[in-house]
Order: C-alpha cells, then structure tokens, then sequence
C-alpha cells in the first residue's frame, strides 16, 4: 500500500467516519500512567526469562549531559527533551540520534532509554531524548506534532551540538518504533507537521531504527485493536475504535507511506510476532526504490528486550553498525 498522495481521499473518509461515531475522550484523564516502567516490564520478563538484568544508567567520563532542555511550548505545556553528547573534541561532525520512548502512546517515560542515549554517545554520537504528549494528556497527531517538532529543534541546533543536520537518525522503541517509521515515512508532510514550534526548520529523518514497533494498524498480523477485554492502546489513542474509524487507524500506520522518499531502515524484534505487524510488505516498497535496510531478530526475546541483557549491547552494536554503513557509505 501506499497512500502517500491521496491525502484528500482518506482525510474525506476520516471526517465522514468521524460524523458518524463520536470521538472518545475518555482516556484523556490528565492523570499520568505509569503502568509501563522498566522495573514493571523486568518484574513481568524475569519469570520467562530469570537470567535477564536491568541495564541502568552509565557513568562515563566522556559523555556530557543535559537535561530538560524545553524544545517546544504549546499553550502553557513545555515540552523538554535530553541531550547526551561525547566530550571528546576530535570526533568532526557527528551523527544525532533522536530516541523515541515506547509505552502504547499512553505510558512510559524518555528515561527508560536514557541507558541507550549515553552508551551511543560515549560511541560518538549526539543524542536526543524528547517527551511527547501521552493519550492522556492528547489524541493522535499530537504525538505526531510532538516528535516532529523535537526533529526540528535538533536540526536547528546542528551547529550548537556538532552533528550534521543532514545525519538525523531516529530510534524508536514500540510504540517509539511506530512512530519512528512514521517520522520516516510522512517527512514534512503538512498533515502531520503542527503549527506550534520550530516550523522554520524540516522534520525529515536520514535513517531509522524501529525497535519492535508495529508498521500497520490494520495489518492482519498485528493484534493492536483488540477491545474485548479492555480498551485497546490504539483507540485511547485515536478517540475511536478500530470499527468505528478504520480509515483512521490506516492513515496512522507508517505503511500506508512508504515509498521512494522513505530512509534507510533498520528493524531491530523481539521473537513476539505480531510486534512487527506489517514488516516484511514495508520492506518489499523499499526494496523496489532500491532503499537499504537490514532486519535483526532476537530468539525467544521478550518485546521490552532492549531495556535487559543479555540483548541491550548487541542492539547497540546492530544500531551503531547500521549508523556506521548508511552515513559512511
């Protein structure tokens, strides 16, 4: 699929949808949710898998720090964002990697990736760890606006942080994955651009690493949706159920962009199948526009895989390598 031009097609058939069933705000509560954490996902791993460890912060000489740093205000709402960077002063213009916390768009915090962001810059990279609005606090795009206003920041602060603006890589991990691929896929489309922050800037990324992220809403793999026992993270997210508004959760999939203008890809999963619901037709566009992307599977691995040991250095090294071949190419 690809949907990338007809836009006025499915926003028609969005707002004919949304006509006919009401948008729910009820998970709009204001009240954070701090279901997903790093020690809540260990407690649940360890008893399927009792060898995996933490990984905490690192302590490293080399990397610098600097926390919540507002990247974007809209109304009276900052949004604040970390920056790790390599001290060292003869690395010449480095890459950014930009890093998306997971959660179900409802949950989660930057700082269970903080571990990521400071082992990549003690490698030589500047990192970037931005918030954005939850579902309890916003409905879909204002993620989407959020995650592409922080791209903006850090292209504009290339020459503050040494890095190359034409070098941003993002990281994402689950639902971060997804919109990962998303920020891949919808590069300064002004749909899903906002108008809040930033906008003398573009929002395109030169490469992406989607670490268990779903690429399709609707895909038959995938499972996200599913209602029957409580309410999906997918439809706090969108205001509506799947049913209700399909066309909806089709214009929020990453797959239904793709295409030539895509960066190079790469998918880091778990061995949890429906995680990575609509992967192998996502690489298919990007193999016919002869776009380079790479898949690494951990066996037996749990979805939350890169918060623990024994998988947390190899996907660094797989990350690290993919960075090293697309922009040293």
């Amino acid at each position: 699929m690809n949907f990338r031009c007809p836009f006025l097609v499915m926003l028609v058939s969005i707002l004919f949808l949304s006509e006919v069933y009401c948008q729910s705000y009820k998970g709009v509560t204001g009240i954070s949710d701090t279901s997903y954490s790093t020690k809540n996902a260990y407690n649940h791993d360890v008893k399927t898998h009792p060898n995996i460890k933490i990984v905490s912060e690192f302590h490293l000489e080399t990397v610098k720090e600097k926390r919540n740093v507002v990247y974007c205000e809209t109304g009276k709402r900052k949004l604040n964002l970390d920056v790790f960077y390599n001290a060292d002063k003869s690395y010449s213009k480095q890459t950014a990697v930009i890093i998306i916390h997971g959660g179900g768009w409802r949950t989660g915090s930057r700082t269970q990736h903080y571990p990521m962001a400071q082992k990549l810059a003690s490698l030589g990279y500047v990192c970037f760890t931005p918030e954005y609005r939850l579902s309890t606090e916003a409905l879909f795009p204002a993620a989407i606006f959020d995650v592409k206003s922080a791209i903006r920041w850090v292209r504009k602060n290339a020459v503050a942080y040494n890095f190359d603006p034409n070098k941003i890589a993002i990281v994402g991990f689950s639902a971060g994955g997804e919109m990962a691929a998303f920020m891949g896929t919808t590069a300064n489309m002004p749909l899903f651009e906002g108008t809040s922050c930033n906008l003398d800037a573009k929002s395109n990324v030169n490469a992406v690493v989607d670490i268990d992220g779903t690429l399709s809403f609707v895909h038959p793999d995938g499972r996200e949706g599913d209602d029957s026992k409580s309410t999906s993270a997918g439809t706090y997210w969108f205001g509506y159920a799947k049913a209700e508004n399909p066309k909806l959760w089709e214009a929020a999939s990453p797959l239904s962009y793709v295409s030539a203008q895509t960066p190079p890809t790469l998918f880091i999963n778990s061995s949890v199948p429906w995680m990575h619901a609509g992967r192998e037709d996502y690489i298919k566009v990007l193999d016919k526009n002869e776009i380079y992307s790479e898949v690494k599977e951990f066996e037996e691995a749990p979805h939350s895989f890169c918060l623990y040991e024994p998988w947390f250095s190899p996907t660094i090294e797989c990350i690290n390598n993919f960075l090293t071949k697309v922009f040293n190419k």
